[in-house]
């Protein structure tokens, strides 16, 4: 699974540490996201989009359109 959640979170200035402490998670679980190590809860990916104020899929999208 793709995502954008670097993107987002350069866009706001935010560091990696920043976001991990909004959304109560380690560092190292925001660089696996931002990988695409990781997929996350449903849970967190509501928390996720919450934090950014979008919707789940304007941060989480299929690899590919098949």
């Amino acid at each position: 699974m793709r995502n954008s959640l670097s993107t987002l979170r350069s866009e706001r200035g935010w560091s990696q540490q920043n976001l991990a402490d909004a959304l109560g998670v380690s560092r190292q679980t925001v660089i696996s996201l931002e990988k695409g190590r990781f997929s996350p809860s449903l849970p967190l990916a509501f928390r996720i989009a919450g934090t950014f104020g979008c919707m789940i899929e304007d941060v989480f999208f299929p690899d590919s359109d098949d």
